[in-house]
């Protein structure tokens, strides 16, 4: 049976970690598309409200939900408040964290704790939820799943326990995909190699982008934008024939 995408323009989708990088390009990339967004944040008030003013002024619908995304109730409040904008179709699961930068053995255990319930946790019970509303649909819904080249290399001596989230990420999406597939519901990942963000400058080294750039194939690297346009591909119907994959956008590493 072919699933057809539910029309775009009155279609909703979930994008959590929303203010910031790449996350923010895919809301605006998202919303550009015609897509109305709910697109949640953990302290970014200020930031939100920025994205909000921008894209509404343009024409576009969207809101900002500050929320823990790994705490027991942010799958139901998330698509509750999605669910309000209209027919939620599409999550994207795109917050994270890194934690600071080096080997494993300095890494505390609250800081772990907090790697694996935003990275992990809380992507897999989004999913679920997901699953629960949307199992019964005669038109596509898309989960899309934002991983790292990490899942790949390991990230010794800088970043292994994440490495290790996004690994479990990867077989989610691909899991996860076979199981849904027979109900119109794709899951996908997308694997960014090395974006240049906050991000590292959060984990403590804001040149890190330019210094890792020159293992990459291409010689730079990537900009959030081009991580948001495989996200905005892969929940159109061009991708009617695609889950269980995992995309990678990384410079040819």
């Amino acid at each position: 049976m072919t699933y057809l995408n539910y029309p775009v323009e009155r279609s909703v989708v979930i994008v959590t970690g929303g203010t910031r990088g790449i996350g923010k390009e895919i809301v605006k990339q998202l919303a550009a598309e015609g897509y109305a967004v709910l697109f949640t944040h953990s302290n970014s008030d200020r930031d939100a409200r920025d994205l909000e003013i921008e894209l509404e002024g343009c024409g576009s619908k969207c809101r900002a939900l500050r929320i823990d995304v790994s705490s027991d109730q942010a799958p139901s409040k998330i698509f509750d408040a999605a669910e309000t904008l209209g027919i939620v179709t599409g999550l994207v699961n795109n917050a994270g964290i890194t934690g600071p930068l080096g080997k494993l053995s300095k890494l505390s255990d609250s800081v772990l704790q907090r790697l694996i319930a935003v990275n992990l946790f809380a992507p897999i019970l989004l999913c679920r939820e997901a699953a629960q509303r949307w199992v019964g649909r005669d038109f596509r819904s898309t989960v899309i799943n934002i991983s790292s080249v990490a899942a790949r290399s390991g990230s010794p001596d800088e970043y292994v326990a994440y490495a290790a989230t996004k690994g479990a990420i990867e077989t989610l999406s691909i899991g996860l995909a076979k199981e849904l597939a027979c109900h119109g519901i794709y899951v996908n990942a997308v694997s960014p190699g090395t974006i240049d963000t906050t991000i590292h400058a959060r984990a403590g080294e804001p040149g890190r982008a330019q210094r890792v750039a020159e293992r990459v194939p291409l010689r730079r690297p990537g900009e959030s934008h081009e991580v948001a346009q495989a996200v905005v591909w892969l929940m159109s119907n061009k991708a009617s024939y695609i889950t269980g994959t995992v995309l990678c956008v990384a410079g040819g590493l």
